[in-house]
């Protein structure tokens, strides 16, 4: 765990170091964290609406708009690190202002699952907008039990899929999977000898990660319910 951690926080500081000159533009431009934050969600919302033009315009066969789903999700992941790099650069942190980015974060997961279940369902993909929908529970879990944890006095930030992880999986994939229809299809089907079933198509590079985000997610808010109790447990002792 402690890897990981060590890991994951190697890697955001050498994102932090390639995104800080484009900080200092936007702290220069005016933008204040709040602003950066809700251009995050507006983009978020811009992602729910390619889905669902997906959804009803667009044909099964049809990727393309996954591909520029996952695209736009990259991008709007970009501004939830560049609010905090902005409150921080720009010596411009406020206690409303982490309650604000916590609420806007939350609405941009929920409105980019509802796109995509909304994608998912309306080309009978029904099993899979199943495990979206578990993802999304595991999501949100995974951020609640933080939250509920912290309100306890208790810090938990541990576990394998927090929101920057989620928004990669999703974005990266999504992107791969509508431009692999360009070059294979989007209704690509692979055959098995002896099963009836196709056992991969083309969407399968996005619902696949997903149905793993579903699982890990939940995995992951289960550990950090497991680590709070540990903490709660010896606080109770040593009381």
């Amino acid at each position: 765990m402690a890897q990981q951690t060590s890991l994951r926080n190697n890697l955001q500081l050498g994102i932090y170091r390639v995104i800080d000159p484009f900080v200092k533009v936007l702290i220069k431009v005016g933008l204040t964290p709040n602003a950066v934050t809700l251009i995050g969600f507006i983009l978020n919302i811009g992602v729910a609406a390619v889905f669902i033009w997906g959804a009803e315009e667009g044909t099964r066969d049809n990727l393309n708009e996954v591909g520029w789903a996952g695209a736009l999700i990259l991008f709007a992941g970009l501004f939830d690190m560049l609010d905090g790099q902005v409150a921080r650069l720009g010596n411009m942190k406020s206690v409303f202002g982490a309650l604000f980015d916590s609420v806007l974060d939350r609405y941009s997961e929920l409105i980019m699952f509802l796109g995509i279940c909304y994608y998912l369902v309306a080309n009978h993909y029904f099993l899979s907008s199943i495990f979206a929908f578990i993802a999304l529970i595991g999501s949100m879990m995974v951020s609640y039990v933080r939250a509920r944890a912290e309100g306890l006095g208790v810090e938990i930030k541990g576990g394998l899929m927090q929101r920057p992880e989620r928004v990669v999986t999703i974005g990266l994939f999504a992107l791969i999977c509508g431009i692999a229809s360009t070059y294979m299809g989007g209704d690509y089907k692979l055959y098995v000898p002896g099963i009836k079933y196709h056992v991969f198509e083309t969407m399968s590079i996005f619902t696949f990660p997903i149905t793993v985000l579903a699982v890990l997610t939940n995995l992951t808010a289960f550990r950090r319910l497991m680590d709070a109790k540990k903490a709660l447990d010896e606080a109770e002792n040593q009381a």
